[in-house]
């Protein structure tokens, strides 16, 4: 029995998924003629109180579409230091739309309206790059599965608007986020221009996010797919995943929060644990001891068939999901109980 605790992108579709997916009434997505596309896009941007939706291969493509749709070549963006959209989308921003990234040094993955707002360059000041977007990451990677406070994310959208800057929301994990903090889909997209929403995550679907906003800013973002190479076909099998997890993996998340809190409570006990990030979600990240290899204890994980990965400087990562079931939860109990380096 192998556990993979590297990441929830390695979730495998679930019979039942599977069933749905095999049962998918298809079209040509291209030509939006796909009925499970469709009602996918429909359906999430109605969570959202969205106007359109916008169905995506990869989470990446669509926070590369939402920063194509709201800069121009010369801008700049803001995100934390850690953000996924500077750290893991390949230099996109840059290669995609000519958009530098201001980075602010935030707290776990999360910055403040008032990091914001001393980092937008003068407007009028044509020496440096034209300030234009603010992205968000909730739940941060990063940050261990940070979850901002909406009244932080209110008073940053208050500073957008103020200075006619852009507000993206990458939600990679904001289901863990809306399950752990008791929130609603609707108050975030009241603040955000665009939100992109994944399924291959903690929701379990084998591919797929949605990009949620206006239908005008929905029009344009299909377009900017097409020339990103999005268009896909028969995209319902896939659509179908993620209807089935829409409707049936949310309220588990609160099963993948709660093995991660009692790793990290068992961890800190551990006298070559230097140190455990707060757990709020699905992911929890550590620092060993000082004298300590974290190549050692991957490896000697490794050897107890636990998968766990680094994230450098000391620091390790693992992260529960629905594939990581009671019985093995137990396993890396009972194995992180006796466990010595």
């Amino acid at each position: 029995m192998e556990i993979n605790l590297i990441s929830d992108t390695v979730t495998k579709p679930s019979h039942e998924m599977l069933q749905q997916m095999f049962r998918a009434r298809v079209g040509d997505d291209v030509y939006k003629q796909d009925p499970s596309v469709n009602e996918l896009e429909e359906a999430v941007a109605g969570l959202f109180g969205k106007e359109a939706g916008l169905f995506f291969p990869s989470g990446t493509m669509a926070n590369q579409t939402a920063i194509k749709l709201h800069t121009q070549p010369g801008d700049e963006l803001i995100c934390d230091k850690w953000a996924h959209v500077y750290n893991y989308e390949g230099g996109g921003a840059a290669f995609n739309s000519g958009v530098s990234c201001r980075l602010i040094d935030g707290d776990r993955g999360m910055i403040t309206a008032q990091q914001v707002r001393d980092a937008i360059n003068p407007p009028d000041f044509y020496h440096s790059p034209l300030t234009s977007l603010v992205c968000i990451e909730n739940t941060t990677n990063k940050g261990g599965g940070a979850c901002y406070d909406l009244q932080t994310l209110r008073d940053i959208k208050e500073v957008c608007t103020q200075n006619n800057l852009k507000y993206h929301l990458d939600g990679a994990r904001l289901w863990n986020a809306l399950v752990a903090k008791r929130q609603h889909p609707r108050q975030f997209g009241e603040l955000f221009d665009t939100v992109s929403i994944c399924f291959s995550k903690g929701l379990g679907a084998p591919v797929g996010s949605v990009l949620v906003g206006s239908k005008a800013d929905m029009n344009r973002a299909l377009r900017i797919r097409k020339v990103l190479g999005g268009g896909m076909r028969q995209a319902g099998y896939l659509a179908a995943a993620g209807m089935y997890a829409l409707q049936h993996n949310v309220g588990r998340l609160e099963e993948d929060h709660r093995r991660a809190k009692q790793l990290g409570q068992l961890l800190s006990q551990l006298p070559w644990v230097k140190s455990v990030e707060p757990v709020e979600t699905n992911i929890l990240i550590f620092s060993v001891r000082d004298g300590y290899s974290e190549a050692a204890v991957i490896e000697k994980l490794k050897q107890k068939s636990i998968f766990i990965s680094s994230m450098g400087q000391g620091k390790l990562r693992i992260v529960t999901h629905l594939d990581y079931k009671e019985v093995m939860h137990q396993y890396v109990v009972e194995t992180l109980s006796r466990f010595t380096l």
